[in-house]
């Protein structure tokens, strides 16, 4: 069984963060899949962003954004 490093986006609303997880690689047919704990920090850094609550979401991910339209 394999492990990767990888970064992930969670965008909700004009906020985006940035996530570091771990993907497995096994011999499964789902894989590569993420593990348990960090399914639930990547719900956990959603729920943050979705309350606005910028503090919490910072401690979670890696780097959180706030996303701005640009004018065509």
């Amino acid at each position: 069984m394999n492990v990767k490093s990888t970064k992930r986006l969670v965008r909700e609303g004009e906020f985006a963060a940035e996530v570091e997880v771990t993907l497995v690689q096994g011999v499964e047919p789902w894989a590569p899949y993420l593990s348990l704990e960090d399914a639930y920090k990547l719900d956990d850094v959603r729920d943050a962003l979705r309350a606005g609550d910028l503090r919490r979401a910072s401690r979670l991910a890696d780097r959180v954004y706030r996303l701005t339209p640009v004018e065509a």
